[in-house]
């Protein structure tokens, strides 16, 4: 199969490596761009595929939680110009579309607003430029909610934490999803197919370092537990105090689940 620049450049964008390990690998696994990213991780050429593509669009993401503080919704608005986004009037009506989704049946992750949340035809007649609805959530909690939104209001977070009511240690959760973007709350949550696959690049890894297969077997080991860091929310370090994990800071208290919504980043 020939091998294109497209298709090389692509493969640059996810895993940062150069470009002609990137040929190579793609030359090695026939064009197969998944299979490219595993050999690249295998020969070390690549820490994780990136996300490419993000949107470069402007907005706002914004948050309402009830007054209960048991139910909480978070809400994209898009538009072309950063100065539109910081005018008041756009303001208002992304705080009417969280208002609006905070009334809404609860959602299983990031939806796209439907039509009816909110007129925007007007605002563009108002404001002169292109707007469109973006994702937003509905999200609920038998313990308290914690909400971060950083300082631009293009980043932001829920996390739900069941067995709480420790406001402080919520919102500091939720300052974690923002920042470090975990894939999951749990180890056991990492589907079956992404662990064998982590399994399999870490032991070609050993092995091509010469490692015998016992030993081996044991850096395996190591280099999940330090995998699950990475990706997983309750093992991850405390972005305020790297000497805790989440687990430990939360203490008897469970995390339901978290929502995390980035402007443009259409994946979650």
């Amino acid at each position: 199969m020939a091998i294109s620049a497209a298709m090389v450049k692509a493969l640059r964008d996810k895993t940062g490596a150069g470009m002609m390990d990137c040929k190579k690998a793609l030359v090695e696994s026939g064009g197969d761009e998944e299979k490219a990213i595993v050999f690249l991780r295998e020969k070390g050429l690549a820490k994780a595929a990136k996300k490419a593509g993000r949107a470069t669009s402007e907005g706002l993401v914004v948050v309402r939680i009830a007054d209960d503080g048991k139910s909480a919704s978070i809400v994209e608005l898009k538009c072309e110009t950063d100065f539109v986004a910081k005018n008041e009037d756009f303001k208002a009506f992304a705080e009417q579309l969280a208002e609006t989704a905070l009334g809404m049946a609860a959602t299983d992750g990031l939806q796209d607003l439907p039509e009816e949340a909110g007129n925007i035809t007007d605002l563009i007649a108002k404001l002169g430029e292109n707007m469109a609805l973006g994702r937003y959530a509905k999200v609920e909690a038998d313990g308290v909610i914690g909400a971060y939104v950083h300082s631009n209001s293009k980043l932001a977070a829920l996390v739900m934490l069941n067995g709480s009511d420790d406001e402080a240690t919520a919102k500091d959760v939720a300052m974690q999803v923002a920042a470090v973007a975990p894939a999951c709350v749990s180890p056991d949550q990492l589907p079956q197919d992404v662990l064998e696959k982590e399994k399999g690049i870490y032991l070609k890894q050993a092995m091509d370092e010469g490692k015998p297969e016992n030993i081996a077997e044991k850096i395996v080991i190591g280099r999940l537990n330090k995998f699950y860091k990475e990706v997983c929310l309750m093992e991850q370090p405390f972005i305020k105090d790297d000497k805790k994990s989440i687990k430990n800071i939360i203490g008897d208290a469970e995390i339901k689940g978290f929502i995390r919504l980035a402007l443009g980043d259409n994946a979650e």
